[in-house]
Formats: C-alpha cells, sequence, structure tokens
C-alpha cells in the first residue's frame, strides 16, 4: 500500500493500483459531516411535519439552503489550494446557514411547524454549526498558506 497523502493505492499483483481510501477528503471535516446530518434531519421534516402547501413554499426553501451550506463546504474544500476561493465559499456556507436559521424561524413564527422540541434542536444544531464555520473560517484566515 502506498501513500500519497490524498490517496492511499493498493498495488494489484499486475501492477496496477486501486484508490482505497481518500484520505484527504471534505467528508472527513467535521463541518461538513455536521450539515450533512442537518440535510437529512431538515429534509425529512419539511416533507413530514408542516402542512402540505408548506412543502412547497418555505419547506423547499429551507430544503435548498441546508443543502448549499453542504454543497459549498465540499466547494470550498476543493478549492482549498487558492485560500481566498476556501474563504470565499465558506464564508458562502456561513451566510446558508444563517438563511437556513431564518427559513427555520419563520416556520415556527407563523405556526407552520408546531413541534416546539423539532424547532429548538434544530435551531440549536444551526447554531452550532455556524459557530463551528465560523470558527473553521477564521482558522483558515490565520493560518492556511496558498499553494499558488
Amino acid at each position: 500500500m502506498l501513500d500519497f497523502g490524498f490517496w492511499m493505492l493498493d498495488r494489484h499483483v499486475s501492477g496496477s493500483f486501486d484508490i482505497i481510501e481518500d484520505a484527504m477528503s471534505y467528508r472527513n471535516l467535521e463541518i461538513w459531516q455536521t450539515s450533512r446530518q442537518l440535510v437529512i434531519d431538515l429534509h425529512t421534516m419539511t416533507l413530514t411535519k408542516l402542512p402540505k402547501f408548506e412543502m412547497h413554499e418555505e419547506g423547499a426553501q429551507i430544503r435548498r439552503s441546508i443543502k448549499t451550506v453542504k454543497s459549498t463546504i465540499a466547494e470550498g474544500y476543493g478549492r482549498r489550494r487558492y485560500k481566498q476561493e476556501f474563504i470565499k465559499f465558506l464564508t458562502y456556507s456561513l451566510s446558508s446557514c444563517d438563511e437556513t436559521t431564518d427559513h427555520l424561524e419563520t416556520l415556527f413564527e407563523t405556526k407552520s411547524l408546531t413541534d416546539q422540541s423539532l424547532y429548538d434542536d434544530a435551531h440549536e444544531r444551526l447554531q452550532k454549526l455556524g459557530k463551528q464555520i465560523n470558527l473553521f473560517l477564521q482558522s483558515v484566515e490565520r493560518s492556511h498558506v496558498s499553494e499558488k
């Protein structure tokens, strides 16, 4: 087995290689993992806990915004060689997290979402994710060195 930093390769008897693990992946970031779980949970919530008309209105908005949090983390990670690009996409992710919180609050304030414990849990998790993204962003701003 060979370790090239980004990938670990396994050599076959024939001499060919298979990538067996992506050692450096956005999937290893805690902020991506947290956002992934929120995508799943908020998606389910909007399809099972909201009135039918909200599934297509505010429900669709919150699904899009939380999915944007996750996908911009992944996209930014793909551009991590370029510090300013990485920062830009992490900033987009943070703003989409704020947008998701706003959509959740709107659903609760308009009484489309009536489950207090579900709201409290999702709101708390979004606040925690926002703090995590912000801390990660600050770390990149302070210590990241661009290769190019």
